[in-house]
Formats: structure tokens, sequence, C-alpha cells
């Protein structure tokens, strides 16, 4: 039963007809024979209808790839050419975006020989051209095709800002970047005011820097409109040394462009980013490049700052830059004054090291770099803090005397009394629960004995392992880890409590209450399994007794470790008064 097409119309938004629902289904299928006797039948006109999105057949088809399909329609009703659907899509884009290369090439043909330039150029709702969507896509040779068909295609900045051009490059296309190139009126611009350029830095692309390099020697001084970064100063961020090699070949001032928005030279944003082979680029090609940003903030502050320790070492070796070890920023702080202030032992021993690091040197608040110390003293029970305050102490031990003894060891619990109940309620959920499970285990055991209960007259309901001194030793580290265990709980509930002096020492005390749990009960599992099997199996006992033990001095040396190391690598300067507090 056939359908009439005034009552199957679908609605439309604009002036145009409908598209009728069996041309619909013909150009979803491609089928050309349905579709020629639907225009035998009605007239050519019906080819003109088009969905509530203004798609006509002829983007529907494009959308599909049907290109027999779209050349016959073309053939009936050249005019659909220019159809533009609410998209502002024209059937060439459609085909360009959904990578139909050989149908949109066909209708390129068809445009030139119309002489339809202006519906090649036609851009769609965000700016973009057919050029802007071969190049997205990389279809690289249909680029090519465009350029040649309609050079003004060059010149289109879609809504994002972004030229042909700049997504060429960005995307690595280096035989469209080039011909965009050699065209004098193409665009060049990016999103963000960026150009070209900055997208051969982002994509690291040497090859085409030196091309847009030589012909448009201008963009190397551009600026972004984010931070104001020029090619050479987004090199430096994005460590690309080819790219930055290339550029300083072009022009070696540029190794001594200062960004405008904070007057950083490209050395600090090296050293901010910890990108030393760019900084020794451009100190081979620049070796008076600006080093320091005008409030004496220098490459080897900001280094130590962000704990490039690499960087510092580089530095430091330089003869050249020797200089930096004592310069002052504005506030009279040199290199050292920041690593102290940073706990970075590894940085602190390079620079009291070199033999030109000025130790004495003051800041503008009279306080040598030792004294930066007392600004992190939140730290002063962490390993790096203790390892500076230890290296510090060899070559200031005068001046660090304030930070021994009961005064600073005050000032520490007071800090630590701030911290205390947030620290203490994470703690003391954690270790209840282990330390219930532990009771709960040992609870068990202590009811379940190795070997069992006897049965014979006159010793009924005695473990028959009574005799045993493994059995024993069991018995006794059963019920010592349970009471261990216990007793850790009933502190955590005790945790509770307003008290802050309590809650400050108690974890010293559950800490060392866990351990002894922990081995003793590790004492009863290996005791308890050898009151079993020994007798079948001497030898798988005393291995397994001895796995146990170790297992248990393993933990606490792995615990350790750090504490360990350091002691090792200080020796006789080790002091652990600090790290042996709460």
């Amino acid at each position: 039963m056939s359908t009439d097409p005034s009552t199957s119309s679908l609605n439309t938004t604009n002036n145009a007809p409908s598209i009728d629902e069996r041309l619909l289904r013909a150009t979803i299928s491609g089928n050309i024979t349905e579709m020629r006797d639907l225009v035998s039948l009605e007239s050519p006109d019906i080819l003109l209808g088009t969905t509530p999105q203004g798609s006509t057949c002829l983007h529907i088809s494009s959308d599909f790839g049907h290109q027999e399909f779209s050349m016959v329609v073309l053939a009936l009703k050249q005019s659909l050419l220019s159809s533009i659907n609410l998209y502002g899509e024209t059937p060439l884009v459609v085909a360009v975006t959904n990578g139909h290369v050989s149908l949109a090439s066909g209708m390129l043909k068809l445009y030139q020989q119309l002489n339809l330039s202006n519906m090649i150029m036609k851009e769609d709702n965000n700016g973009d051209n057919a050029l802007h969507h071969a190049i997205r896509n990389g279809h690289n040779d249909l680029a090519l095709e465009l350029i040649v068909a309609e050079v003004g295609l060059s010149q289109g900045v879609n809504k994002y800002n972004e030229s042909p051009m700049y997504i060429a490059v960005l995307r690595g296309l280096d035989d469209v970047s080039e011909r965009l190139l050699k065209i004098p009126i193409s665009s060049h611009v990016g999103i963000n005011n960026e150009n070209a350029l900055h997208a051969a830095v982002r994509n690291g692309n040497p090859g085409i820097a030196r091309k847009i390099v030589d012909a448009r020697p201008s963009l190397v001084r551009e600026t972004e409109k984010i931070n104001c970064n020029t090619p050479m100063q987004q090199c430096v961020i994005c460590n690309r040394l080819d790219v930055i090699q290339v550029l300083l070949e072009h022009d070696r001032s540029l190794g001594y462009l200062v960004r405008t928005t904070d007057n950083a030279p490209l050395l600090i944003l090296a050293a901010f980013h910890g990108h030393l082979s760019i900084a020794k680029e451009i100190l081979n090609c620049c070796p008076d490049a600006p080093y320091r940003h005008p409030n004496g903030w220098t490459m080897l502050h900001e280094a130590v700052s962000q704990h490039h320790q690499e960087f510092v070492e580089f530095l430091l070796k330089t003869p050249e830059l020797r200089k930096l070890i004592n310069m002052r920023d504005r506030n009279g702080e040199t290199a050292l004054h920041i690593a102290v202030r940073r706990c970075d032992p590894k940085i602190v021993h390079a620079l009291l090291a070199h033999k030109t690091t000025d130790h004495a040197t003051v800041n503008i608040l009279g306080n040598t770099a030792e004294w930066n110390l007392t600004e992190t003293r939140e730290q002063a029970k962490s390993l790096n803090w203790n390892e500076v305050l230890m290296m510090m102490k060899k070559t200031s031990p005068r001046a660090l005397a304030f930070l021994s003894g009961q005064a600073a060891k005050k000032k520490i619990t007071d800090k630590s009394i701030e911290e205390v109940k947030s620290l203490t309620q994470t703690y003391t959920s954690n270790t209840s629960l282990i330390a219930v499970l532990i009771a709960t285990i040992t609870f068990a055991a202590a009811f379940t004995l190795p070997g069992g209960y006897s049965s014979d007259s006159g010793s009924e309901g005695l473990p028959i392992m009574a005799r045993k001194a493994a059995f024993k030793v069991f018995l006794i580290s059963d019920t010592l880890a349970m009471c261990s265990s216990l007793s850790v709980a009933f502190i955590c509930i005790l945790a509770r409590w307003e008290d802050l002096e309590f809650l400050l020492y108690y974890r010293f005390v559950t800490k060392k209450l866990m351990w002894f749990a922990y081995i003793t009960t590790t004492v009863a599992f290996a005791t308890g399994l050898y009151t079993v099997v020994a007798p079948r199996m001497l030898w798988l006992a005393i291995l397994i007794c001895i796995m146990s033990v170790g297992l248990s001095f393993l933990t606490k040396l792995l615990g350790e470790w750090p504490l360990l190391k350091l002691r090792f690598r200080l020796g006789r300067d080790f002091q652990s008064e600090f790290l042996d507090m709460v």
C-alpha cells in the first residue's frame, strides 16, 4: 500500500518543503532506483525537501558516503550544491567532516565547474570551512586539493580563532603547512592569540618551525594571550630542545627574552620546570643570558625552591655561574636559605659542600640560613628536617643551640598538641580494629588448644600436650598477646578523652603494646604449630618457627629503615632527640 506524501511528510522548521519519507528511506539506503522512480513519479523538485534540521537528501547521502547516489542526485538537481542546513553546513562540508574524501573531491570539481567559489568557502556555524575540516580530520591530499581549488580558504579563521595553517602545524601535516606558508594571504593565527609557530612548539616539530621562521620571522616575538608567552618561552616550558635550537640559530637574541607579565627570564622558567638541557642550550648560545629576576630571585633560587637537584648541581659545577651561589633576593636570602626552609637535605649538602658558599650571609631580618629551620618546626619529627638540622649544626653549632634542649622540645610539643586531635582519631580507629582482631584470634586459640583435650580416665579435660615445653610457651605467649591487644583496645577507648597531654603520648604506648602483641602472637603461632607437627615433621616446624620470628624482625627493620639509613650516613653526627618524640 502506497503512502501519500502529503500525509507522510516530516515537519520542518524552515520554508523548504519537508523531505518525502520515501525519499528519506531511499537516501539512507543509497537506493538509486527508488530515488529515480520518485523523481519520475513526482518531479525533480522532490529532491529539494529538507529534514527539520534543514538537511536535504544530498546532505544525508553525504553523511552516509553514498557517492554514486549523490552524483545522480546532483545530475538531477545541481542547485542542491548550494543547500545549507541549520548547522551552516554545505554538502561538501558534510562529506569532508565524515571522511568521505572521494565524494568530497567529486563535489569540489562540480563546485568549480559551476563557479560556486562562495559555496566552497562557506563556513559552518563554528566558522570552520571545508579546509579546516579536511586538515582536522587528517585528509592531507584533500586539503591540498582544496587549497588549489580555492586559495581563499587559507584565510578562514573560525570562532576559536584557529586558522587552517595553525591546525595543520598542530597536527603535523607538513605538506599542507608548507603549502599554506607559500600563500602570502594565508592566516597563521591560533587559539588564544597563538600563531603557527606556537603550534610547531606544541607539536615539537623543528622542521616546520624552521620553515615558519624563514617565511614569517615576525612570529618569533608574538605572544599568546593567556601567559604572554612567545614561542621561545613556550619552548622552555614544553622542553622542546630541538625547536629551541632552531629558534636560537635563527636569532640568538631570542635567548635574552623576558616575559612581559612577570619579567621572568628564560633561564628562570627552565629552572622552575627543571629543564636542564634547555638551560644548557641557552647558555651555550647566550653565555650572558639573564638569569635573575628584578627582585633578585635567580635561577639557582628557583631550582632550589622546586627541588631540582640535578639542575642545582649543574649550576654549582659551572665556574662561570659561581656568582649565583651567594646572590640574595629582595629578602636578602641566598639559595642556602631557601634550601634550609624547604628541608631538602640533598640540596643543602650540595650547597654546603661548595667551597664558595657563605654560611654566614644574613637576610634582611639579620638571620643566617639555619634560622629558617624555625619556620618549619612543624616538620621537626621528619627525617629531612632532622638531617638538615644535623648538617647545619656542623657549620654553625652555636647559632643552632636554640634548637636543642627543653625550649625547642616544648615548642614542638605545643605544635603537636594542635594537631593531635585529628591525627588521633584516624590512628585510633585503625589501631583498635587490629587490636580487636588479634584479641579475638588469641582468645579463640586459648580454648582451641593444639592437640586437643584428653578423654582418658583420671585426666579428662586436660590438654594432651600439657607436658611439652613448646605447649607451655604457646600458652604463655598467647595469653600475653591477648592481654596486650585488649590493653590497646582499652587505651583506644580512653583516647576519646579531652586530655591533650594524654592524647599526645598515648600513641607511643599503643605503638609499643601493638608491637609486643604482634611478637607474642607470632610466637604463639609458631610454638602451637611446633607442638602439633614436630613429632612427625620436625624440620618443617623449625623452618616455620624461624620464618615467623624472622618476619617479625624484618617488619620492624623495614619500618625503621629510613631512620637507620640516616644514622648510618651521618654516623656520630646523628642526633635523634626530635625524631624520638611522638
